[in-house]
């Protein structure tokens, strides 16, 4: 079982660390410092579209960020436990379509690099949506 296989405690600190890292993943991209052509399948090429796209990108990361924290009981989420469960559904859902995306990009380090790494993540999204 998976339960048996990786603690709640371990897979919300994994994906809070994760998350940590994609954050600035984001800000490293919108400040220029990595290319903008290794993301959203490298069809952000206007300066435009990039930053709206990255905005959303952090936004996301920090609400998913926000919902592991209270799913695991790091923030508490006191009358909002059966949302906060649903919202860690969401999350994992949301890892495993962007695996897919991933799978299916042009851009080498999407596939190559991000498929996994979003695979993985998907499994302790699962771990702590499992979680009683």
């Amino acid at each position: 079982m998976i339960r048996d296989f990786i603690s709640a405690r371990l897979a919300a600190n994994i994906l809070l660390f994760s998350l940590g890292l994609l954050l600035l993943f984001h800000i490293l991209i919108l400040l220029g410092i990595l290319p903008g052509d290794i993301i959203w399948g490298g069809r952000a090429e206007a300066p435009s579209d990039k930053l709206v796209l990255e905005l959303i990108a952090l936004a996301i990361t920090i609400l998913m960020g926000i919902v592991v924290a209270a799913r695991f009981g790091y923030i508490p989420a006191g009358s909002l436990q059966k949302p906060v469960r649903i919202a860690m559904w969401l999350v994992f859902g949301y890892f495993l379509l962007n695996t897919i995306g991933n799978w299916a990009s042009e851009v080498r380090m999407e596939t190559v690099v991000f498929t996994p790494v979003t695979l993985i993540l998907a499994f302790f999204a699962y771990r702590l949506a499992i979680e009683k």
